[in-house]
């Protein structure tokens, strides 16, 4: 498996792996998805038989990284995170503060917490942490308005 850019004919298997994860405004998320993958901010990963995983990342900022529930497991999202790491000095991504086995997979992967939010400034209204890798560089918290 090897990460490739995203071009618009993958956005409906970006949604697909998308739409395993989470519901929510579907338009909004086609909206997104081709905005982003337009701008080249979308990494994907093909397995054998599906897309298999994706991450969108723009400048260090990580929005997301999602694997397909069938492709867990298998090293998709480690791929996918070391590429994005390959391209950049430093990372920064939210996590909710719910979600135990994904700050599991950032801490294994080198990322450390840096301060939490109550969630008032992300869509689900969640109690999140920003996570920074390499721990030593400061990144600067959103500020949420």
């Amino acid at each position: 498996m090897t990460p490739f850019d995203a071009r618009l004919k993958h956005v409906p298997g970006l949604l697909a792996v998308l739409w395993q994860h989470r519901t929510g405004h579907w338009w909004d998320d086609v909206k997104i998805m081709v905005r982003m993958t337009r701008r080249g901010c979308v990494r994907a990963v093909r397995d054998d038989t599906r897309l298999a995983g994706f991450i969108l990342c723009t400048g260090p900022e990580l929005h997301a990284l999602y694997v397909h529930p069938k492709a867990q497991g298998k090293g998709v999202g480690r791929l996918l995170l070391l590429d994005a790491k390959r391209e950049r000095d430093r990372l920064n991504l939210w996590v909710a503060q719910e979600n135990a086995g994904g700050r599991r997979f950032y801490c294994r992967h080198g990322f450390a917490e840096k301060t939490r939010a109550d969630g008032a400034g992300n869509d689900e209204g969640r109690p999140e942490i920003l996570m920074v890798w390499p721990p030593e560089r400061r990144v600067e918290p959103r500020v949420e308005t």
